[in-house]
């Protein structure tokens, strides 16, 4: 049976490590395609626009709003992110497990669309840490910081929608955990009722033959 790929929401506070930890998955397997967002925000430091983000402005953002081209968009400190429909439904034809990386607005509209969507959160192990990870970025200034983690108090009230809660203290054990998680879903019997059906019908069959078993 032709394997049917899995879309995965992953979210997190700014700051957990979510790209990196997103980085390291795709670089160990092979398995997955990860959806790069559109956005207005403008690019970090070696950020390369279609591979990290679409870089857009707010004018072409809300044209692609118009023309039914995104799945979900959300607004964050002022900026727009967004999930273009075109690459996850041809990575999910192909049977790669997509993985969104997206806010938790996005994550909840995206849930609401396709109910089979895995949703994953992200979070460092303290809070102490996030500040400490905000601050080590070097790129952002004391009252960014202050308006991320006021966001990430919001944030964390959405954190008991979500299917998994992931801790990623340790790069390599939490991308291995990651990986686990999703390689579990492919075996759930919801995800899998063609083949139980299959199976049903085969036994049906067989108990309708005559002769010794």
């Amino acid at each position: 049976m032709e394997k049917k790929g899995i879309l995965v929401v992953v979210s997190g506070f700014s700051g957990a490590g979510k790209g990196t930890l997103m980085k390291e998955l795709l670089k160990n397997y092979d398995s997955y395609a990860l959806s790069v967002s559109a956005t207005t925000r403008s690019p970090r430091e070696g950020e390369v626009h279609g591979k990290d983000y679409f870089f857009v402005t707010k004018e072409n953002f809300r044209g692609m709003i118009e023309a039914g081209e995104l799945y979900e968009f959300a607004e964050y400190t002022n900026n727009y992110y967004g999930t273009p429909r075109q690459y996850v439904d041809e990575r999910m034809a192909e049977g790669k497990d997509v993985i969104l990386e997206i806010e938790v607005q996005g994550a909840e509209k995206i849930k609401k669309q396709f109910p089979d969507t895995v949703l994953i959160f992200v979070t460092p192990p303290t809070a102490k840490e996030l500040k400490n990870r905000l601050i080590g970025r070097g790129s952002e200034t004391p009252e960014t910081i202050r308006k991320r983690l006021n966001r990430a108090v919001e944030e964390a009230k959405y954190m008991p929608f979500y299917d998994y809660i992931l801790v990623n203290d340790d790069l390599g054990t939490a991308t291995k955990e990651l990986h686990a998680i999703i390689c579990s879903e492919h075996f759930k019997s919801t995800r899998n009722r063609e083949a139980i059906l299959g199976i049903t019908d085969e036994l049906r069959e067989i108990t309708k033959e005559k002769g010794e078993v």
